[in-house]
């Protein structure tokens, strides 16, 4: 099947307004002290919610190869960032800046490359499978839960969070920080977005993953590795909005 044209003005609208984004929240931590923490998060909705947003102007059909290229240019981006690069692009320089965390590095790039590679092998097989049972919007819950939810947990959590617990990253042994109001903000995300697609369950599913789906991906998000919430986050919402249809 070949690529519909406007696949490619809606990505290339995407990359241009994504990188629009990132130089000028790069900017904003450069010479305006604006915290990285708070800049990244903007990055996130940012390639959360524009693809969506384009969509409803910029319409084209989904398939197998379309979603294989969403997968290349994501990683394309990323490695834009590498040292080489940025180190000879001021403009490169200045958008890794909005996303490089201090206690980050020198992981930065190395977490988000492994945390993106681990969510896509996750994401993956939950997509077919419940494509397989006309059941594929019920995925959104998962994704709604990590892109909002998690993307709230950070900045929730630094300005108001006052209770904090530690974890651990990959690669190191030094702990990070994370708040319970943080991590309430993917509790309550992940209700909302159970109540957005109750059309697709039965009432005792639906209290179901009421009471299982919500904990479950808190308490995955909250003893993931620092940086490595989403592919915990979508495996555990994942098994358990599978056992709620399988058993109920």
């Amino acid at each position: 099947m070949p690529i519909p044209f406007e696949f490619w003005v809606h990505h290339a609208i995407f990359y241009a307004l994504l990188f629009l984004i990132h130089y000028a929240c790069g900017l904003l931590v450069i010479h305006r002290n604006v915290k990285v923490n708070y800049t990244r998060k903007v990055n996130h909705f940012a390639f959360f919610f524009l693809p969506s947003l384009l969509s409803l102007i910029i319409e084209y059909p989904y398939s197998p190869a379309t979603f294989l290229i969403d997968l290349i240019g994501a990683f394309v981006f990323l490695t834009c960032f590498i040292k080489p690069m940025r180190n000879n692009s001021r403009v490169l320089s200045v958008m890794f800046s909005s996303f490089d965390r201090p206690e980050d590095r020198p992981f930065t790039l190395v977490w988000l490359y492994t945390q993106f590679i681990a969510s896509y092998l996750v994401l993956i097989p939950l997509l077919i499978y419940f494509e397989s049972r006309e059941m594929l919007p019920l995925v959104m819950i998962i994704i709604i839960a990590n892109g909002i939810g998690d993307g709230l947990a950070e900045p929730v959590g630094i300005r108001f969070g006052k209770k904090k617990y530690s974890t651990y990253a990959l690669f190191t042994k030094q702990q990070y920080v994370r708040s319970y109001l943080g991590s309430a903000c993917v509790f309550v995300t992940t209700v909302i977005a159970i109540l957005a697609f109750q059309q697709y369950f039965s009432a005792t599913q639906l209290l179901a993953a009421l009471l299982v789906m919500p904990i479950l991906i808190t308490l995955a998000e909250a003893f993931s590795p620092h940086t490595w919430d989403s592919p915990l986050i979508y495996a555990a919402g994942g098994v358990s909005l599978i056992s709620v249809f399988h058993y109920l």
